[in-house]
């Protein structure tokens, strides 16, 4: 097996004196995606906020492509990067979040162009026609010239996967990229991604839509109380789960009580 993309090992993460993150192991491959299912409070979200060094470990090892996140190795000791490391660090991992943090004064377009015009200083040319393509792929060919303000949730939420997919990460981070849509726009969002992975594209998705974790995850990680309680295929955790945290949560979600 070559080397996984992200590996995780006895990651913790405390906020003050509360322990989230309780000594999480977790593999990633190249063209995998794993999803990452659990109740609100189980450490899901912080631990995709850790992979993209928005939240720094306090114990363990985190790396993606072989690199540790947010650290430097140095003579045997580890030290913080600057935080001009963890940007250029995190250039190469695109970050969904559940509320879709556009740019209301620009443009579809003008919200996909930005980062790579910015960042890796493209000759905007060229970022436009990438972007143009991108928007082509969510959907959203008819709406590049307007505002968020003028765009569904739905549409919204498309022109941020866009927005990740311009600066052409390595991996693709999505935290309940639906839980703020309204139920009839759920569906075109998880289509796109859907798309994604048949095209390999490596992703690790927070979710509570079960289906869809069921139907396109290579790997499914139930978590709970800050660590991974069981992972395998979805036909082993959501179809025959072994614990009783794991069949408890799946019951609850499946009667539509856990948000």
């Amino acid at each position: 097996m070559s080397r996984p993309l992200v590996e995780a090992v006895n990651v913790s993460k405390s906020f003050g004196h509360t322990e989230v993150l309780k000594g999480v192991d977790l593999q990633v491959h190249a063209g995998e995606v794993v999803c990452l299912l659990g109740p609100s409070g189980s450490g899901k979200t912080t631990f995709l906020r850790c992979v993209n060094a928005l939240e720094r470990i306090d114990g363990g090892r985190l790396r993606v492509d072989g690199e540790l996140v947010g650290l430097l190795e140095r003579g045997g000791r580890l030290h913080r990067m600057t935080d001009k490391q963890i940007a250029a660090q995190r250039r190469d991992i695109g970050m969904v979040f559940q509320r879709f943090n556009l740019f209301p004064h620009m443009t579809a377009l003008e919200n996909v162009v930005e980062a790579p015009c910015l960042v890796r200083r493209e000759k905007r040319a060229d970022a436009e026609r990438r972007a143009l393509a991108l928007l082509e792929r969510v959907g959203l060919a008819d709406r590049v010239g307007n505002y968020p303000a003028q765009l569904s949730g739905g549409q919204q939420q498309r022109v941020a996967i866009a927005r990740a997919l311009a600066m052409q990460p390595k991996l693709m981070l999505f935290d309940e990229p639906t839980s703020a849509l309204d139920p009839e726009l759920v569906g075109e969002v998880l289509q796109v991604m859907r798309e994604l992975a048949a095209d390999g594209t490596t992703m690790v998705v927070v979710t509570h839509e079960v289906a869809f974790a069921r139907e396109v995850a290579d790997q499914v990680v139930f978590m709970d109380g800050g660590v991974v309680v069981e992972r395998g295929t979805p036909e082993q955790v959501i179809g025959a789960p072994r614990h009783e945290r794991t069949r408890a949560f799946l019951a609850r979600v499946r009667s539509g009580d856990e948000g």
